[in-house]
């Protein structure tokens, strides 16, 4: 006599997906059998399903999360990111579809591309909240849902059981708070506060009975970089390391680089970005920081800027000089945000193991896209080059992953939802684009995971003015196609890891030109991409942050009399 228990299986395009949802064969049968396979399901029902916690910040830089290395792990380490890595997966190709907040947040909700969804862009779109998302489809299966923190879709979070969000893009202090009931403001830092309302929702809110995914969606460390007021001279007598490419001269690449309004140099602002308060024309500081903190925290602040601005100011920078110490106040700044959420994630993790519920807890953290942190002279994102193209992702998942494994396969943004769809036992629509991590988390990538993968850029004109763009990258190989200025670029990985120099008309690359054609034609019909239609660039005068803003920012300056932009009198 046998009994046999057997795995169904979810087909999907050049991928089987595995659904731990198991279905007894009864071949023959006695009592023996059945009180052994009685046993068998007894123990399989008092398995719970796993719950998700996703920790998700924005314009987190693989460059600053020290499990990855690099120049920055040594000054300014994340020990708690970094445990995530020791006892989980660390990824170290995690690609984007699509550069930019927004966009991001839609593929991760629908696992699809952005033309699929309908967000491209982060201006002027609204989220279309009916469509199909995975937390619709695990709070049909039964678990809660609940997302605290940045959303930035311009639209109501649906398909969750419990939501608080910042409006737009938040503020990190004193934030307001929006729910369905309304909208509110907190006292205290934006990074503490939805870690504290993370907690408070798994210990007091949470049905206790059921599974959860809970998302947690950090503002941090996004532009403007305001830290918490207890990290305001942390790294001060730290020398920030530079980047080999910081005083890149862009002749390796095409228009769009040369053309990009992201630089340290022109688009990072003193006032705005930099905090010295006598280059606040347009009242930015007086906005975000002296309206939002108590006169306490405001003379804390003062008393941690004050000496760092005047000395500054005196010094009279120009040209390279000016440009490092932006870089240095730049990273100290943008630093001192993630030590805020990498305390987080040893907050909410403590909160777990103290309550039972870290054993059977998927923690993961990622972040919406990578961030140029000096590279090439920039900051910011958008462009299809590694440091914005490729994000964080670490993965813990107890039991199930070997602690301390590293992936190196081409995963993606996309695969998100399909990844907690199939941790929670659920099947993944067909229509949904990316592909699950569940095999690559257990150890055993698919003989047939995917050999490249498609980023589309649409933002333009806009914010930092980056050209659009599409391309394909197959892990050493590189094509971008920005079509509106009838231009292509092909980088090889291997030897210009830092993506310096344009191979695409070098004779020797002819035959890697091709390939990687046919590679973006094979990924544009996968993913059924339209037509690309150019723009007439003629017509296009927007800029942002440029020296015509300076300009415009010191007449101001001058008919009221203030100090002129260089700091002279």
């Amino acid at each position: 006599m046998s009994c046999e228990i057997e795995r169904t299986h979810t087909e999907k395009k050049g991928h089987k997906m595995k659904n731990a949802i198991l279905k007894p064969t009864i071949h023959r049968a006695g009592s023996a059998t059945f009180a052994l396979l009685s046993l068998a399901f007894a123990a399989t029902a008092n398995i719970k399903q796993p719950n998700i916690v996703f920790v998700f910040s924005d314009d987190h830089a693989t460059q600053a999360v020290s499990a990855y290395g690099g120049r920055l792990a040594a000054v300014a380490p994340t020990p708690n990111l970094d445990r995530i890595a020791a006892n989980g997966m660390r990824f170290n190709r995690c690609m984007v579809g699509n550069s930019i907040c927004g966009p991001s947040r839609a593929t991760i909700l629908t696992g699809k591309h952005s033309h699929m969804n309908g967000f491209m862009r982060n201006e002027a779109s609204t989220f279309d909240g009916s469509q199909q998302t995975f937390p619709k489809l695990l709070r049909s299966a039964g678990y809660q849902t609940a997302i605290i923190g940045k959303w930035h879709l311009d639209s109501e979070p649906t398909g969750f059981d419990h939501w608080e969000i910042l409006p737009g893009q938040g503020v990190y202090y004193k934030p307001e708070f929006q729910t369905a009931t309304g909208t509110y403001e907190e006292q205290g830092y934006v990074t503490d506060v939805i870690t504290d309302k993370a907690i408070q929702w798994l210990d007091q809110t949470r049905d206790p009975d059921k599974p959860f995914i809970l998302m947690v969606q950090h503002k941090a460390p996004h532009r403007e970089w305001s830290p918490s007021l207890k990290y305001l001279t942390e790294f001060d007598d730290v020398e920030i390391p530079e980047p080999d490419t910081l005083f890149d001269t862009l002749e390796g690449r095409g228009k769009a680089a040369k053309e990009q309004d992201q630089s340290l140099d022109i688009a990072m602002q003193l006032g705005k970005d930099l905090k010295i308060w006598e280059h606040d024309v347009f009242n930015e500081l007086e906005k975000r920081i002296k309206r939002r903190l108590t006169p306490e925290q405001l003379a804390k602040w003062d008393a941690a800027y004050g000496p760092k601005n005047k000395k500054f100011m005196e010094a009279n920078l120009k040209g390279k000089d000016l440009i490092r110490w932006k870089y240095q106040r730049y990273l100290k700044d943008y630093l001192r945000c993630i030590k805020s959420v990498d305390d987080s994630v040893g907050q909410i993790q403590h909160h777990l193991e103290k309550s039972g519920l870290l054993e059977n807890t998927v923690f993961i953290y990622s972040s919406d896209q990578g961030f140029y942190l000096g590279e090439h002279g920039w900051f910011d994102k958008r462009f299809m080059y590694d440091e914005s193209f490729r994000t964080p992702l670490l993965i813990s998942w107890p039991g199930t992953t070997r602690p301390g494994s590293v992936n190196s396969d081409l995963v993606s943004n996309l695969d998100f939802a399909e990844t907690f769809l199939e941790i929670a036992g659920v099947n993944i629509p067909s229509d949904m684009q990316g592909l699950s991590l569940v095999p690559i988390l257990k150890g055993r990538t698919p003989k047939d995971w995917r050999n490249s993968v498609y980023y589309h850029y649409y933002e333009y004109p806009g914010w930092h003015m980056v050209h659009r763009h599409e391309g394909a990258y197959d892990g050493r190989y590189k094509l971008l196609n920005f079509y509106d200025l009838g231009e292509w670029e092909l980088y090889d990985l291997k030897t210009d890891p830092n993506e310096m120099t344009n191979v695409y008309q070098r004779p020797e690359y002819a035959e890697v030109a091709k390939q990687m054609h046919r590679e973006l034609e094979k990924l544009r019909e996968q993913y059924n991409v339209p037509e690309n239609i150019p723009q007439d660039l003629t017509k296009t005068t927007r800029r942002y942050y440029t020296e015509d803003m300076t300009k415009k920012a010191q007449a101001i300056r001058d008919a009221d009399g203030a100090v002129p932009l260089d700091g002279k009198k």
